[in-house]
């Protein structure tokens, strides 16, 4: 299987039956990649929990090549403004974690607390911050306060010199933290750091079970949520959202033909933030 789900480029030919697509046409494809159309959800306009929703890299091939060939109702128009290596990562990274905030029911002004200063991360903190949200980023070890203050973090906690949850707080509590790290270990220990009423989201994860302490939730009347991804409409607003407030990918480009070398790089914690994959001119 070729992997790639977050693939930018222009559409080279549309297929028979297919309207609304021509080719020269800037578009991409994400996470989201085709639903059945007939389902529940897709006839209640969710076609990104459809029940045989497609992956790019896992239903069919991915990104990770020269061409694809994808549904068309997957397809995301790229705008002017954008290049193609800001574009690729909206098409999971950027629209996850931009629907992230914008579903959560915090408000401009609220506090809000992003985990994980990474691909993702990198992604919420300048959504958080142009949304209106007093920022808290939260990461592990010194060497990412400057990064995230850079991305308009307000304040940032160091996780591995301090409890995070703790530390929330004792700011006042958060009204919604957007967990984007890949460790799921740590999250039980931020409950503590959410408002009554708050709300604590998961976009990234690694299979740990999360063991809640149930008093903690219930007595604060404290939400945990699980978050995926968006719908092409959806992608296609968090880059009308970025192009208009600022916000972009921060990438390192390399060659299709080093792509081994790119993903050990990404594997190592390393890539600040997004590695972009090019294929010919």
């Amino acid at each position: 299987m070729i992997p790639g789900h977050e693939v930018a480029g222009v559409v080279a030919e549309a297929g028979e039956g297919v309207v609304g697509w021509e080719a020269g046409e800037r578009a991409g494809v994400g996470w989201f990649g085709g639903s059945c159309g007939h389902c529940t959800a897709c006839r209640s306009g969710d076609v990104v929990h459809c029940a045989e929703r497609q992956i790019p890299g896992l239903t069919y091939a991915g990104g990770w090549s020269t061409t694809i060939t994808v549904p068309a109702a997957a397809l995301v128009r790229i705008p002017d403004g954008l290049s193609f290596e800001e574009a690729a990562p909206f098409g999971c990274a950027g629209v996850t974690t931009f629907n992230a905030l914008r579903t959560s029911g915090a408000e401009p002004g609220d506090r809000v607390a992003v985990v994980g200063v990474g691909g993702l991360g990198h992604f919420a903190v300048q959504f958080a911050a142009a949304m209106g949200f007093e920022t808290v980023a939260v990461g592990r070890g010194e060497d990412k306060r400057r990064a995230a203050l850079d991305l308009g973090a307000h304040r940032y906690i160091d996780a591995s010199a301090e409890d995070a949850g703790t530390a929330l707080r004792a700011l006042g509590g958060a009204r919604l933290i957007l967990s984007t790290a890949a460790g799921s270990k740590a999250l039980a220990g931020l409950i503590d750091g959410l408002t009554p009423h708050g709300r604590l989201t998961v976009a990234g994860f690694d299979g740990t079970p999360l063991d809640l302490p149930l008093d903690k939730l219930v007595m604060h009347a404290r939400h945990v949520t699980g978050h995926v991804t968006g719908s092409p409409v959806d992608a296609e607003q968090a880059m009308r959202f970025a192009l208009a407030s600022g916000v972009r990918p921060q990438v390192q480009t390399v060659p299709l033909e080093q792509a081994a070398e790119a993903l050990k790089i990404q594997q190592a914690g390393q890539a600040r933030f997004r590695m972009v994959l090019t294929a010919g001119d």
